[in-house]
């Protein structure tokens, strides 16, 4: 089953839509792991996806018999706030201008509300092994910052085609971090997300630099794919789905 709840975003100062699955049957005592996503209400249902496409998440999962909670923070909607809500770090593309962070306010409000909200009123196993965290483009790059500065409350990050090439040298600046053993690292990235093939090559070489970093961490596990047929889009996302479920080991 999915629906939607609404919740009010402290720093912001704003409601917002959560978009929830859970299984159909919770057995007695049974406690779920819950994975967080980012740009909600692109994951479940065609009719409320930005683009009319969404990711069939729901899907996936009834199919699969997926034993888990996601919960689907929707974004803002209003103007460019999407991307300063989904980027932890200042930064300038063309495309946007300037764009100034608000991302770290928003991972504050999921890790101190959010998450206890729904360890409150939800059947979840709450401990840092079950809960996870993903998301595309921009959340994408905030699950990836989310990794590197928040694996004490997640275990599992599933970064989806990151928006990282605007911001690569504050990344880099920024792997002095902490990341706990078991903590698993998810990074894709396709070959037609790029108009040319100069800043495909760039991202990869971004991307990888960014992995062997990633890998020198003790205990920290990358998965890493390169979809070179695939765009940036919610099909190709649907496509990939598959894949970190199972290699994540989010779905047997």
């Amino acid at each position: 089953m999915v629906f939607t709840k609404d919740i009010w975003i402290t720093p912001f100062q704003l409601n917002r839509t959560l978009h929830i699955y859970m299984p159909d049957t919770i057995y007695k005592e049974e406690r779920l792991p819950v994975l967080y996503m980012f740009d909600g209400h692109n994951l479940f249902f065609d009719d409320v996806a930005t683009y009319g496409k969404c990711w069939g998440i729901k899907d996936y999962l009834d199919q699969n018999d997926g034993r888990i909670i996601v919960v689907g923070i929707e974004c803002n909607h209003n103007g460019d706030q999407r991307l300063n809500e989904f980027t932890p770090y200042d930064f300038y593309e063309e495309e946007w201008g300037y764009v100034s962070q608000r991302g770290r306010l928003l991972i504050d409000w999921m890790i101190h509300e959010l998450k206890p909200y729904i360890d409150t009123n939800y059947p979840t196993n709450p401990s840092r092994d079950y809960t996870y965290v993903g998301g595309s483009s921009m959340g994408g790059t905030m699950s990836l910052y989310m990794a590197m500065h928040h694996s004490d409350m997640y275990s599992k990050f599933i970064c989806v085609s990151p928006h990282i090439y605007p911001m690569y040298k504050k990344f880099r600046e920024d792997f002095d971090c902490k990341i706990l053993p078991d903590t698993q690292i998810y990074i894709s990235w396709g070959g037609y997300e790029y108009p040319t093939h100069h800043i495909f090559a760039m991202v990869t070489d971004q991307n990888l630099q960014i992995i062997r970093a990633l890998l020198k961490k003790e205990g920290v596990d990358v998965i890493p794919h390169v979809f070179k047929n695939d765009n940036h889009s919610e099909s190709a996302w649907q496509k990939e789905l598959p894949v970190w479920m199972k290699e994540c080991h989010i779905v047997k």
